[in-house]
């Protein structure tokens, strides 16, 4: 099915137990591409990594939020107080509340926040996307188009939305699916989302400016305490990090170079040794927990990258 290749092993006692597959591409800061394994035209549905070029079309169709609020609206958020609050106030800042959301029902991605929210039935505020949803809302108020139907594929947002990604990636979108909080989702080659996000990240557009400017001073809005994209973010100046659902991951430097992944088993396990693999590359050497892999109380393995 897939034309993949190892990006980590799970090791225990010296014997690999299980591999996890995948495609990565790295790209210098000039756009060469400086390493790659699996097929890079692979089409994938990049997920919630293209957040940044969603937030970037709402801006320039005449989103005005504050960067606190703007990295929100390019947010997997947590679902802590502070990002469904975010998420309530950009509504309000258009005279909506949070019944207009049609995102998904479900309760807080964050683990903390999972458990502190209890019993409780899930709600849309709660939902990882709802800082996006009232973003593209709040987009459609500033531009009179309707608000019932702002998810549908043919909707002036969406289609603002398309074209920009397009412009970015420097391909033509050839399938739009749904994603999993009922947005229209894209796909893309490989390839096409790194070229994407070094294209951001390098852009003189002041509206590219504004968004990854956001994302990178409020890296707590994007993700959440204890997130991985987060706490990298916090830890590597000029970083941009956004991860996506079946493991997909984006990051770039400011100065373009820039790698992206995604797991072919949809897997999360080796993310954080994946990212640090790719920045160890770029000569960047960030603090990692290795993944203990034990044998009764001992730990007599690890997962290790093979990139």
């Amino acid at each position: 099915m897939f034309n993949d290749a190892v990006l980590a092993e799970y090791v225990r006692d010296g014997v690999v137990e299980s591999e996890h597959r995948g495609f990565l591409v790295a790209l210098n800061a000039d756009g060469s591409i400086f390493k790659s394994l699996g097929d890079v035209e692979t089409k994938i549905f990049p997920r919630s990594t293209v957040k940044c070029a969603q937030a970037s079309a709402m801006v320039r169709s005449g989103l005005d939020l504050e960067p606190r609020l703007l990295a929100l609206a390019q947010s997997s958020h947590s679902g802590g107080q502070m990002h469904m609050d975010g998420a309530r106030e950009i509504l309000a800042s258009v005279g909506l509340s949070e019944s207009a959301l049609q995102c998904a029902l479900d309760r807080p991605l964050g683990e903390a926040e999972r458990r502190a929210w209890g019993e409780r039935p899930p709600t849309q505020i709660a939902m990882n996307c709802s800082g996006k949803h009232a973003a593209m809302l709040a987009t459609c108020v500033k531009n009179g188009w309707p608000v019932e139907t702002y998810l549908e594929q043919s909707h002036p947002l969406q289609l603002a939305i398309k074209a920009e990604l397009e412009e970015l990636a420097g391909e033509t979108i050839s399938l739009t699916s749904t994603d999993g909080c009922g947005a229209p989702l894209f796909l893309l080659s490989l390839i096409g989302l790194a070229r994407a996000v070094r294209a951001i990240t390098i852009s003189t557009d002041p509206v590219h400016q504004s968004v990854m400017s956001a994302a990178r001073a409020f890296p707590e809005m994007v993700g959440g305490v204890g997130r991985h994209n987060t706490e990298m973010m916090q830890q590597v100046a000029g970083l941009f990090m956004k991860d996506g659902a079946e493991a997909v991951n984006v990051c770039s430097l400011d100065d373009g170079r820039t790698f992206v992944f995604k797991v072919s088993d949809g897997s999360l396990r080796a993310f954080r040794t994946i990212v640090h693999a790719c920045l160890k590359d770029f000569g960047i050497d960030t603090p990692l927990t290795l993944e203990k892999v034990m044998g009764g109380p001992r730990v007599i393995g690890t997962i290790r990258a093979t990139i």
